[in-house]
């Protein structure tokens, strides 16, 4: 291992969605669904990760890291349940204050690459670059009735999290169970913080940000199955508190496809409800399979769509 580089022990993430539903059917995270979809197993959600990241940042970056810290991350493959997870974080940020991070299983296979700064500047970060590279789409299927920035219909939606409060069917638990199987815990997430009470996991961001997803009205064809593709998590005015009111704006900043997915991708700002200053921004890169949508290509095809081109 590189002298310059942070790394984490091995951790075995824990699956907490099994039971997850959304638009009315098990995701990707049901073992059924995923060995359906040619899976070997239900993928524990990307930014379960995170949390073993926040260590070696917290080592790199001090306290701001909390107050500012950007994580930006490309999920490259499925972690299983049982599956041990190491990650690495460069010791020094580079002169735009930029340090690398990684993670990668027992046997070496990579699970993400991406990039973490402190703010204002930030930087270019992994999906800063991974945007810039995008190409537009015209043959768009299941994603066809979305448009690059359209805002929720929904803005602004109140959201909060509390310790003990279930997160709904897409995070069937609480905070609380989450910190009994939390990869790295921190002090400051079980009680007093500098900042006069719990931060909210860094993981948990992407649960408080998509607790009220629902009423974005950014609606697909489907039933189909997503999953996450990248994720920004990015402090501004940070850190984000359990039993703090927020409100959340969302909007499409970006529609992309491969071969096998199409992809959204939604930046949503949290602000204060009374000054209504934006406290962070999240970057959710989230993939559609398209083999999981049934009538893919009778809508194709209804939509003029030439799926050979």
């Amino acid at each position: 291992m590189s002298a310059d580089l942070l790394i984490s022990e091995f951790r075995k993430p824990r699956q907490m969605l099994g039971d997850q539903e959304y638009d009315g059917h098990l995701s990707i995270h049901d073992d059924k669904m995923a060995e359906d979809l040619g899976f070997s197993g239900a993928p524990i959600e990307g930014p379960t990760h995170f949390s073993q990241f926040v260590p070696l940042l917290h080592e790199v970056f001090g306290d701001e890291w909390f107050t500012k810290g950007c994580i930006s991350a490309h999920y490259q493959n499925m972690v299983v349940e049982g599956e041990e997870v190491q990650t690495m974080v460069e010791k020094a940020p580079d002169s735009s204050g930029m340090v690398a991070i990684s993670a990668q299983k027992r046997d070496g296979t990579p699970v993400l690459t991406g990039t973490a700064s402190l703010g204002p500047d930030y930087g270019e970060t992994e999906l800063d670059k991974r945007m810039a590279k995008l190409r537009p789409s015209s043959q768009l299927v299941i994603l066809s009735d979305l448009t690059v920035g359209q805002k929720g219909t929904g803005n602004p939606e109140s959201v909060r999290m509390d310790m003990d409060q279930h997160m709904g069917d897409m995070y069937p638990f609480s905070n609380k169970q989450k910190l009994e199987k939390i990869t790295e815990t921190h002090e400051f997430y079980e009680g007093e913080s500098p900042w006069g009470g719990p931060v909210i996991p860094l993981e948990m961001i992407s649960v408080l940000t998509q607790y009220t997803s629902g009423r974005s009205g950014f609606r697909s064809r489907g039933p189909a199955i997503g999953l996450f593709a990248g994720q920004q998590i990015k402090m501004i005015d940070g850190p984000l508190m359990i039993g703090k009111d927020y409100l959340l704006e969302r909007e499409i900043i970006a529609l992309s496809e491969s071969r096998r997915t199409e992809s959204n991708w939604i930046l949503t700002r949290v602000l204060c409800p009374d000054s209504k200053e934006v406290k962070a921004e999240v970057i959710l890169n989230s993939a559609t399979l398209k083999d999981s949508y049934a009538n893919y290509e009778a809508d194709a095809a209804a939509l003029g769509k030439d799926l050979s081109a």
